[in-house]
């Protein structure tokens, strides 16, 4: 499978993104086997990290599958040294089309932020394989449904940002694709057991809401 592909296959299985604020390269193996074994597939080791870049590497080789990247990159420079590393995902806070274009160009799944239908718009006018609602707190389910009215259909958002395992059901209904997860899966401090009970628990609630 190409890179699109995988990343396609994994989104199907569980298109929650675990979002690894403050990693060390000394976490990142134990903590990869916890949300690997709770079936995340998806994860983001964000630029302002300790050694993001490190991180990264010992994640793509120690798991070769599923897909690394980073998170808060800014800048196309950033996206050359992520693609270095053996990265895989592009994620942003904001929409660059430079970017943008350069993880394309790379060959790299770009997940840009968007707030508003013109950021959507140009996001993927540039090519970005989904759309990151951030922040999810300064937005709503009913922003996500009438975006999602005028966007290209199969477009993919994915709302980032207080996401909790009870709080997913009512995005789901209004169309997301999935979510970024941040902090209330993993933060400095946190075991590699605590990030695997609480993955779990988000990909058992996932699973509720989309059934129900």
């Amino acid at each position: 499978m190409n890179l699109i592909q995988t990343f396609q296959a994994l989104q199907a299985k569980l298109p929650l993104i675990a979002i690894l604020r403050g990693l060390t390269p000394g976490e990142a193996v134990p903590v990869g086997a916890a949300l690997q074994s709770a079936g995340f597939g998806l994860w983001e080791v964000p630029l302002n990290s300790p050694e993001p870049l490190e991180s990264i590497a010992a994640m793509r080789e120690a798991y070769p599958h599923v897909l690394v990247g980073a998170g808060t990159v800014l800048t196309p420079q950033q996206v050359r040294d992520v693609h270095a590393a053996g990265g895989q995902l592009i994620i942003s806070p904001n929409c660059n089309p430079a970017v943008i274009d350069e993880a394309v160009k790379l060959g790299l799944i770009s997940l840009p932020g968007v707030f508003t239908p013109t950021e959507a718009f140009m996001a993927l006018e540039h090519g970005a394989h989904g759309l990151k609602i951030f922040p999810a707190e300064l937005a709503s389910p009913a922003v996500v449904k009438a975006l999602l009215a005028v966007l290209p259909k199969g477009s993919n958002i994915y709302p980032v940002g207080g996401i909790a395992p009870d709080n997913m059901a009512p995005w789901l209904q209004a169309g997301a694709a999935g979510f970024g997860i941040g902090s209330a899966l993993f933060k400095p401090g946190k075991t590699a057991a605590q990030v695997r009970v609480d993955a779990l628990a988000f990909a058992e609630n996932f699973r509720a809401s989309k059934a129900g």
